[in-house]
């Protein structure tokens, strides 16, 4: 089991890194959050130039058919640009699904042969809802391929009725289905969505941890910089242990075999990095003070995504109750 990445991980990373930060994420985010979501969908072009679209797609539909291991690489560094869109839905869940019913579904079913293609070439962004763990579905009116997941089955679906979101990129909505029911591996796809959403949590948190440390050594109070304050190094020194604790239940999840074995470690790796998140989230608020609450710093395109994303893909509560389910049958 390999607990960190590896040397060509390291290097897929950092090359998503450089490609995002060249990207504008954060102009791309404020015309996202404002309607406009031409901006963030180049940017998503870009990804799967870099191959992040069609990571999870099996060759046989264009894609790279690597493992979830990748995946979690990929969406880590997502998070940490805090890219709007439905990361999760779309480079994890959607294709484990549709790769389900290419592969176990009847042989008049070309769901997979339609939209896979498109998913891996970045043509088109997909989202789906999947009650109870995600009531509804993310950005509907960015995505071109909409479905409805319940337990052993999948749906495509009509969006309903639109609400707001705290994070202001990411619009909810209610859907219904809209076409005929087909049998699909649903536990599998929710388990990758679930540990994508781990990984931009973990990422946005390593984010937020170096806000804070750069705001701490740029603001002073009494004369020197709060750096200096062994109360607030020591806040900074948890928020850092957290996150590095979270990693490596959020790496052994991906390599989990059995499927007992899998809900449990995707759940632990969850809530862990939805705790280290959001405790870096806290600290790195009372690092920038009132300037934290601002529009105009931009430090709340990753409080608000990790308050919602601590909530999306099942709830700690959920997940807390899925991991005590499994270690007491």
């Amino acid at each position: 089991m390999r607990l960190v990445p590896s040397p060509e991980q390291a290097g897929f990373a950092a090359t998503l890194h450089d490609l995002l930060t060249a990207a504008d994420v954060p102009s791309a985010a404020a015309r996202w959050a404002d309607g406009d979501t031409a901006p963030g969908r180049a940017i998503w072009s870009r990804l799967a130039g870099a191959g992040v679209t069609g990571l999870i797609v099996p060759e046989r539909w264009g894609g790279a058919g690597a493992g979830a291991a990748d995946l979690v690489i990929a969406c880590e560094v997502l998070g940490h640009h805090a890219l709007p869109g439905p990361v999760a839905e779309s480079i994890a869940a959607v294709p484990a699904l549709l790769t389900a019913l290419g592969e176990d579904g009847p042989k008049d079913d070309r769901a997979a042969d339609k939209w896979l293609p498109e998913l891996a070439a970045g043509r088109i962004i997909a989202t789906l809802a999947a009650p109870p763990w995600l009531p509804y579905a993310a950005d509907p009116d960015a995505a071109d391929l909409v479905l409805l997941a319940e337990p052993g089955v999948v749906r495509l679906a009509r969006t309903g009725t639109v609400h707001a979101s705290m994070d202001p990129t990411r619009r909810l909505a209610e859907v219904s289905a809209s076409g005929p029911a087909t049998r699909a591996a649903v536990a599998h796809a929710l388990n990758l969505g679930a540990l994508s959403c781990a990984a931009q949590l973990l990422g946005a948190g390593h984010a937020l941890l170096e806000a804070a440390v750069a705001h701490a050594k740029t603001r002073s109070q009494f004369g020197r910089p709060v750096g200096s304050f062994q109360a607030l190094q020591h806040r900074l020194a948890d928020v850092a242990v957290g996150l590095e604790f979270a990693r490596p239940l959020l790496y052994a999840a991906t390599t989990a075999g059995s499927a007992g074995d899998a809900a449990r470690n995707v759940s632990a790796a969850k809530v862990a990095c939805g705790e280290a998140a959001h405790r870096a989230a806290r600290a790195a608020l009372q690092v920038h003070g009132a300037i934290g609450y601002t529009r105009e710093h931009g430090l709340g395109r990753w409080l608000t995504k990790v308050r919602v994303l601590t909530l999306a893909w099942g709830t700690p509560a959920q997940h807390r109750a899925r991991i005590m389910a499994e270690l007491t049958r």
